[in-house]
């Protein structure tokens, strides 16, 4: 497999590899894509050093030493798609071409085009590319990314930042020295008088209305999940018109009528009723990723060959994107191969357009590789946003019972320039702004507005971020003025198992936030904190000293997460785990690595990540699974190989639960119906030898202890004395699994080795052992050396589902201690403790470093991080870390901070999803303790030092 027989011939020689295990294909669109990541081995070997560390596992604890990748990225090796070159690419040409963008620096007035005479004739770039070639040449983005990949002259440009032109260089120094002489030059672009910046339609507006009934747990009156969410009839003037209420209606006039209800008891409230009503502003905040957005492609135009090395946290994604894009365009296409590396992504590089820009350079740059590598300024320019918020909180609570009785929410996400995720950002930010509270009726209406600012996409919190620590900020304050403890307060109203959310759901599992609450409230900084300011101001003079708490639970999921897994187990017992998700700094390629020995005994001694071949399992899909009618997926659903969904970009919180289902259930399949039948076997042959009678032995009391299985006091058998028997008796060794969740997973019938079985999955294919009989072997050959079982029976959750919008949930809450200067205004944490819910933890280490980070994460958010929007933020390319405040060690009390984690109810609990909660509840718990400390409340983030300055003046 390759771009030429040559090629093949020359490269399987040197490593000595099969066909099949170089790079695997696949055909998308008619198209032959070969997927090759960083983290396989057998592309490891065409470096000089293997990039990826075995896991050194304990088994005595179930804990490993370090992180697989983690001696690769404090080394340097080239584990980021940054670091690679096209000489380390061997079948590569040797020479790199290196380009960069001219972007548009202002959006009020039309482009007209540009000025390379800064350049003079040494520094002219071998190609430069304009939107009259693409437009000539059939080429324009995916459909996800919008119009105009580049601008062309005559045309606003749609944000700050547009890109205009590409400038291709064939060698470094002049792309280098060009580069000093364009960058930062308003002269080069040119533009025509101001005329004002576009105005379109939002890019998503959506209404969340829920009456429940008489109590918590009575049938709601009216609900998004019993009824349906409220969409806007029309836009007028680029506002949504929402429709008329009327009782008996269509099922929007219905909600419009109940939020009509919602209103008028609020601008009328009964006597006993507190109504607080606010504004809150967040602001736009860079995802300041590790990587600089960056990709290396080449264009083989002989043999019709496009070679990608990109990060990305979604490589099917860029797969079929990629396809989509060159099918439009005049170049053709046989062959794509895609090198997705680790990186760090949390949102910063899921469904970001830079990869396409990398592909289009290629195409222009006569055959040779091409760089395009983003440096600071560009990042900052260029880079996804996570979205300011602009919010309006109307909440109500009786004063007599202490309990909310009504929150009325309007949402306003800033998108930016591109739709990207902004939608379901908007969506996710309404949804969640209940935090831990219960509220008998809600009205939540979110809009995702389409400005002249830099796309906002999914960056890590994804909108609830903002929603929670706005509710908790203030539920603080409502705390203050009924003259009740504010942890109190939230008991009273936390949200408890079997209660409904703002859209009608109920939360599946144990919902725990009253154990969180309680360890706060009985935790000495809360208990002593009033002792602690008289001591602490008088032992300080010119400080002020505070406490401030935050407490939020997070969904996590899409509800339309899917992911295929691939667990196999070789004759001399070594585990195999290939993967579709990626690796994007979470330490997910760690966590599936154990994932496995819950199962099997032990980790995967090899893991691939970020694997799009699936041609073991092939699996169609069609429709959207978030808006299709529940006829539609019954009628798609009857073919056997069908799913709602194919494969699940990255995100920071989906691989500890969702990752670790699909990776879990394919062990499962090989111990149910590999390792476990041949320890029977083992067993029944002993007994048969002269033992005492059998006792009653059931797969339920299997247990592994120190690399051995046993059950019900039989002889505990040695993992690999298991393997061999599983190959010997051609049982099940190798599992390719295919899952997909809408609040709750798929499950389906499969008949393995001629029993029928039901498990959570819509995808099965097998392979067995040696000693498989000669029909399994032909339908295993036939298959590329998996059996593919057709499901029996599949029972997808229902479309009505998707209206719940989230069931999922971790919590986390925060205590801060701080202190305020005075004269400065500068606020110093002195510590924090955050306690956690997260279900049984795969490896604590991960948690505990996810914890610290988006801790760092939060702090950032509520003290420090701030970009402007417009012309004076980074769009205009002049921002850097020399403007944008990153917290750093000092700021974020790294030498004094605590944590703990609720233990599971029981040793059967899932993992939960955390990497986003754990950075929210600092942000209100910060900003309630500085209310704490001098007394005053704000409602804008960041809270600086000259905003506590103007406060105390």
């Amino acid at each position: 497999m390759g771009c030429s027989l040559a090629f093949e011939e020359k490269y399987m020689t040197k490593l000595d590899l099969s066909r099949r295990s170089f790079l695997k294909a696949s055909v998308v669109a008619g198209v032959s894509v070969y997927v090759a990541p960083m983290s396989g081995k057998a592309f490891a070997a065409l470096f000089e050093e293997k990039i990826l560390t075995p896991i050194q596992w304990d088994s005595s604890n179930g804990q490993v030493k370090f992180r697989i990748d983690g001696i690769a990225k404090v080394t340097g090796a080239k584990v980021f798609a940054r670091d690679v070159r096209a000489r380390d690419m061997p079948h590569w040409p040797d020479q790199q071409a290196h380009a960069f963008i001219l972007r548009a620096t202002k959006a009020d007035r039309n482009f007209l085009g540009f000025d390379l005479g800064l350049l003079g004739d040494e520094l002219k770039p071998d190609r430069v590319v304009t939107a009259a070639d693409l437009a000539r040449d059939g080429l324009a983005f995916p459909a996800f990314y919008g119009e105009d990949m580049l601008l062309p002259a005559g045309k606003t440009a749609a944000y700050l930042g547009h890109a205009v032109a590409i400038l291709i260089y064939n060698d470094f120094a002049r792309f280098r020295f060009a580069k000093d002489k364009l960058q930062f030059k308003d002269e080069v672009i040119q533009y025509g008088p101001v005329s004002g910046p576009l105005e379109r339609d939002p890019w998503g507006t959506f209404r969340f209305v829920r009456v429940g009934g008489a109590t918590s747990f009575d049938d709601d009156v009216f609900s998004s999940l019993k009824n349906a969410p409220v969409f806007p009839s029309m836009m007028r003037k680029h506002q949504p018109v929402w429709p008329d209420g009327q009782e008996h209606g269509k099922l929007g006039e219905q909600g419009m009528f109940y939020a009509a209800q919602i209103q008028q008891q609020l601008d009328h409230p009964p006597a006993d009723w507190l109504v607080m009503e606010r504004n809150y502003n967040t602001q736009s905040v860079d995802t300041a990723a590790l990587e600089p957005d960056n990709a290396n492609c080449w264009y083989d135009s002989a043999s019709q060959a496009l070679h990608m090395v990109v990060p990305t946290q979604s490589p099917s994604e860029v797969v079929d994107s990629a396809i989509e894009m060159m099918k439009k365009g005049k170049f053709p296409l046989k062959q794509l191969f895609l090198h997705p590396c680790y990186t760090v992504g949390y949102g910063s590089k899921d469904h970001y357009n830079f990869p396409f820009y990398g592909l289009l350079t290629s195409l222009y740059a006569d055959g040779k590789p091409v760089r395009l590598a983003n440096d600071r300024y560009e990042q900052f320019q260029t880079s996804i946003k996570r979205h300011a918020f602009k919010m309006h909180y109307r909440i109500a609570v009786d004063r007599k019972s202490g309990l909310l009785q009504s929150f009325k929410g309007e949402f306003e996400a800033n998108g930016g320039g591109r739709a990207n995720f902004s939608p379901s950002v908007a969506m996710v930010g309404a949804t969640a702004a209940q935090s831990i509270y219960y509220f008998p009726k809600n009205d939540l209406a979110a809009v995702a507005i389409a400005t002249r600012a830099i796309d906002a996409g999914s960056a890590r919190g994804y909108g609830t971020l903002q929603s929670m620590a706005a509710t908790e900020m203030m539920i603080d304050e409502m705390a203050e003025k009924l003259g009740l403890d504010a942890i109190d307060f939230r008991l009273k109203n936390a949200l408890r198992s079997g209660m409904k959310n703002t859209q009608g759901a109920i939360p599946a599992g144990a919902i725990r936030v009253d154990e969180v609450l309680q360890k706060a409230k009985n935790h000495p900084l809360w208990i002593n904190r009033g002792k602690k300011k008289t001591e602490y101001e008088a032992g300080h003079p010119g400080y002020r000293y505070g406490v401030g708490f935050a407490c939020v639970q997070k969904d996590f999921g899409t509800g339309a997460e899917t992911s295929f897994a691939k667990v196999e187990i070789s004759a001399d017992g070594q585990i195999h785990l290939s993967h579709s998700a990626a690796e994007i700094g979470t330490g997910m390629s760690t966590s599936q690595a154990i994932a496995c020995a819950k199962w099997l005994g032990k980790p995967a001694h090899e893991v691939r990540t970020s694997v799009t071949d699936w041609s073991d399992l092939p699996v169609v899909t069609s429709g959207d699974p978030y808006i299709m009618s529940q006829a539609e997926q019954d009628k798609l659903a009857a073919n056997p190989r069908w799913s709602p969904g194919y494969s699940s970009p990255s995100s920071a919180t989906n691989s500890a639960f969702y990752f670790t289902h699909s990776t879990r259930e394919a062990a499962r399949v090989i111990f149910m119906h590999g390792l476990w039948p041949a320890a029977m076997a083992i067993w029944s042959q002993g007994i048969g030898g002269g033992q005492a009678a059998p006792l009653v032995v059931r797969v339920e009391d299997a247990r592994w202890v120190d690399g051995k299985l046993s059950a019900a006091g039989l002889e505990a058998l040695p993992y690999q004395q298991l393997v061999t028997k599983a190959h010997e008796l051609g049982l099940v060794t190798g599992a390719t699994v295919h899952v997909f969740n809408r609040w709750q997973w798929t499950e389906a019938e499969f008949e393995i080795l001629g029993n029928l079985t039901r498990i959570p999955l819509d995808g099965l294919s097998l392979r067995y052992g040696d000693g498989a009989d000669q029909a399994r072997k032909a339908r295993m050959s036939t298959g590329g050396g998996y059996e593919v079982l057709n499901r029996k029976k599949v029972f997808i959750p229902p479309t009505q589902r998707n209206n719940a919008a989230v069931t999922y949930y971790s919590a986390v809450g925060t205590l801060v201690e701080l202190a305020v200067h005075e004269a400065s205004g500068k606020v110093e944490l002195l510590t924090h403790h955050s306690i956690m819910e997260c279900g049984n933890q795969i490896s604590p280490q991960l948690v505990s470093g996810q914890l610290q980070g988006g801790l760092a994460m939060g702090i950032g958010h509520a003290l420090h991080e701030y970009l402007p929007l417009y012309e004076d933020g980074p769009g205009n390319g002049s921002w850097n870390f020399n403007r944008y405040q990153l917290p750093r060690a000092k700021d974020v009390a790294v030498w004094s901070q605590t944590s703990e984690v609720l233990p599971p109810l029981t040793e059967t609990d899932p993992p939960k999803g955390i990497a986003e909660v754990v950075m929210i509840p600092v942000v209100g718990a910060i900003v309630n303790g500085i209310a704490h400390a001098i007394g005053h409340r704000f409602t804008d983030l960041p809270v600086t030092p000259q905003n506590i300055q103007e406060a105390l003046a």
